[in-house]
């Protein structure tokens, strides 16, 4: 099965509130998600994902602690997620391929409807975060 490499933001804002964003594409049209992206074959995980960050919602990160590393087997390939804490140092956010985008609570994140994949980072930040 194919593999795939990503990384994600858990954004946090000076509220301790979590940016999420919502797709507009394909099987998961309307779920939501960790802004973030492929990493390219010439990238480290951090430069991918400030990269990442800047295309798709044209702001600039920080970037924290690793929080944690997702292995998730979907229908046709695996994905391996590589997720930081973030924290948002210049811009304002700018969709380019969410159709939405928001700022939740901690206590929020059990009554989002999100991709498959990252149901797992949802355990670990409310169990270790």
């Amino acid at each position: 099965m194919k593999k795939v490499s990503v990384v994600a933001a858990v954004i946090y804002n000076d509220k301790n509130e979590i940016l999420i964003t919502q797709r507009v594409d394909g099987q998961f049209n309307g779920l939501w998600e960790f802004p973030g992206g492929k990493i390219e074959s010439n990238e480290t995980h951090k430069e991918a994902l400030i990269r990442e960050i800047k295309e798709e919602l044209n702001i600039d990160i920080n970037i924290g602690d690793f929080i944690t590393t997702v292995n998730y087997n979907y229908p046709t390939f695996e994905l391996e997620m590589y997720v930081y804490k973030c924290f948002i140092f210049n811009g304002l956010i700018n969709l380019n391929v969410h159709s939405s985008y928001k700022w939740i609570s901690k206590t929020e994140l059990n009554f989002i409807k999100w991709v498959p994949a990252d149901i797992e980072i949802i355990d670990k930040l409310m169990n270790n975060w």
